[in-house]
């Protein structure tokens, strides 16, 4: 639901306590706000930190809303380097916003609330991590696409994160999940969960095993070609779902991308890729029914115009090439991350029912088979004139065309 104000309360009726959910009461006086908190309430539909909308009453009379996280440092070890990457980044985006005299550009990009003594999170008594975001009004996320359009402006949206962080001055950001996604590392994961065994759950795997084992070739095609000096490396996002974009509620327009933890070296076909996985498919992340996944390359091409719109100026020819490939390999990527923490247990990825991660990866798989059905039409709506082959791309042709649970499962 999205955050409401709350009424000013009349004279002699003030709160003294702050309505809704506050766990984090010694850690507000750390941070720069003039007022009072009001009102605290959960916000978004992230798993990894815990975020709160935060409404801040000022004694004239005005009111602000900010976004309160508390970083999830079991995930993200290196809270220095995480927020130094934030902060740098977002300098950075509204500098140059603000020197292309860009309107609305405090909106257009995030901005941390520093800390009294100007640092850029806070750490409470428990040992927790805070930091604090101005609040962008006027704009919502969500976690569907609702059609072409709405890909497009998302994807375009992110294609311009890319852009503007191309002069980033050094230097290098920190990896903030070293290996983020590196496929040929976790496919090893996956054989060593397979040797381990953990919950027994091998002998029902099997078919999905067989599918990994048969893509295995492909798995280095982008890390290789990174290595190699034929991909560059650059500032990427690289969780680029749509709920990652804030859209606009009077326009429609990608406003805003936001979390950030992820941002940090990569190849910025891993960023295209990851809107391939999640804005494509025709049914939710765990459905059962695989009849029911395809790809709506309606959407494909929403995101392809809108990603190249404002990627065009740096993108390199060797970029746009592996454009679909990498559709195909964060995908497969993905699938294999779910069919390793179920065979370790459910270890990672928070499940609702049992096997739930088994049907997430049977669902990336039915992905990965769908774009290598049409990988040929894909990439004549993304480059016309190139053509990937094996020696520069996806073997999607080498590899059977369709994933199908188990008879009988």
């Amino acid at each position: 639901m999205p955050f409401e104000l709350i009424p000013k309360p009349e004279k002699g009726m003030e709160r003294t306590q702050p309505r809704g959910v506050f766990p984090f009461t010694d850690v507000v006086g750390q941070f720069a706000l003039e007022g009072h908190v009001t009102e605290a309430v959960p916000y978004g539909s992230g798993h990894i930190n815990d975020t709160y909308c935060v409404r801040v009453d000022s004694s004239d009379g005005k009111v602000r809303r900010y976004i309160f996280q508390r970083i999830n440092h079991r995930v993200f070890q290196n809270i220095e380097g995480l927020m130094d990457n934030i902060d740098r980044v977002t300098r950075h985006l509204r500098n140059k916003l603000t020197a292309n005299a860009e309107a609305d550009a405090a909106r257009q990009a995030l901005h941390l609330v520093p800390t009294r003594d100007q640092k850029t999170y806070a750490r409470s008594d428990g040992g927790e991590y805070w930091r604090v975001y101005d609040f962008i009004e006027g704009a919502s996320t969500y976690d569907v696409c609702r059609g072409p359009d709405q890909a497009y402006e998302a994807a375009k949206a992110f294609g311009r994160f890319q852009a503007m962080l191309v002069d980033l001055p050094g230097p290098r950001l920190v990896e903030t999940l070293p290996y983020f996604h590196h496929t040929p590392r976790r496919l090893e994961a996956l054989r060593q969960a397979i040797q381990k065994d953990a919950r027994g759950r091998h002998a029902e795997v099997q078919h999905e095993i067989a599918f990994c084992e048969a893509r295995a070739k492909e798995a280095g095609v982008i890390v290789e070609a990174m290595e190699q000096g034929r991909l560059a490396e650059r500032t990427t996002h690289n969780d680029t779902k749509l709920n990652n974009v804030l859209i606009e509620d009077r326009t429609g327009r990608g406003l805003c991308v936001i979390d950030l933890d992820t941002v940090m070296p990569g190849s910025v076909l891993y960023d295209f890729g990851d809107m391939v996985r999640t804005f494509t498919p025709t049914a939710a992340e765990d459905e059962t029914d695989l009849e029911k996944v395809m790809l709506d390359m309606n959407i494909f091409d929403g995101l392809a115009e809108g990603y190249l719109t404002a990627t065009g100026e740096f993108l390199t020819p060797a970029e746009r090439q592996y454009l679909v490939c990498a559709g195909k390999l964060i995908t497969f990527t993905i699938g294999i991350r779910f069919l390793t923490d179920y065979l370790a247990g459910d270890v990672y990825f928070k499940i609702a029912r049992p096997r739930q991660n088994l049907e997430r990866a049977r669902t990336q798989f039915k992905m990965v088979s769908e774009i290598e059905a049409r990988q040929k039409e894909m990439e004549r709506r993304v480059m016309p004139v190139t053509r990937i082959c094996l020696g520069g791309g996806c073997r999607g042709a080498h590899v059977p065309a369709q994933y199908t649970p188990p008879h009988g499962d």
